[in-house]
């Protein structure tokens, strides 16, 4: 269970995140200082800094990526690389409440609609496709003999493209989200299910 410091963190983390969309929203992201941001949700700018480098890690910063990672190495051992990463998702977005999915909807919708966030969309991707293929390659050790989260094995080619795939399925499911709203972890499964459909050699 996380500290009180940690959760002070994780709250003001929050709170700043909070303040910078809604200023997006009501004035514009161009228009928006991080002073105004700090301001804002109530501290000083240099705390601003200590938790986002830039205006746009408000935005594009998160930690959801080492969580998900995690829920897919707790799949059941045995299970295909696929079926880990659906059932890691789906257990992972089981935990997130609906205001905290609804920010990110609206960070979602920014990033879409900002060029220069849009710009940076591949370090996010390449950052969650990192994670799986580490989640994954783990799950391969463990099944090996290897404790589960060790960091020995090192994720293979299949393993990387795989990753890979299922990064870009989610993403294009988070945006189809962002627009018509519903259920994120239904559009994500739905997404992750055409990729296990392609991979057993069925059509979309």
């Amino acid at each position: 269970m996380a500290g009180l410091r940690e959760r002070k963190q994780a709250h003001t983390r929050a709170r700043l995140q909070d303040e910078a969309l809604r200023l997006f929203a009501a004035q514009g992201y161009d228009a928006t200082r991080c002073e105004e941001i700090a301001a804002a949700a109530d501290v000083s700018p240099a705390t601003f800094f200590r938790y986002f480098s830039t205006k746009e890690d408000a935005v594009l910063s998160d930690v959801y990526d080492p969580m998900i990672a995690q829920a897919v190495r707790a799949q059941p051992a045995g299970q295909a690389p696929l079926t880990a990463i659906r059932g890691g998702f789906a257990a992972a977005l089981g935990q997130v409440g609906a205001d905290e999915l609804e920010t990110v909807r609206h960070r979602t919708a920014l990033i879409l609609g900002v060029p220069q966030l849009r710009a940076r969309t591949h370090e996010q991707s390449r950052s969650l496709s990192e994670h799986l293929a580490d989640a994954l390659a783990a799950r391969a050790g463990a099944g090996a003999g290897a404790g589960v989260g060790t960091g020995d094995a090192a994720p293979d080619l299949a393993t990387r493209v795989l990753a890979a795939s299922a990064t870009a399925a989610v993403t294009v499911a988070a945006e189809h989200w962002s627009g018509a709203g519903g259920d994120l972890a239904g559009h994500v499964d739905a997404a992750l299910g055409v990729l296990d459909d392609l991979a057993r050699g069925g059509r979309p």
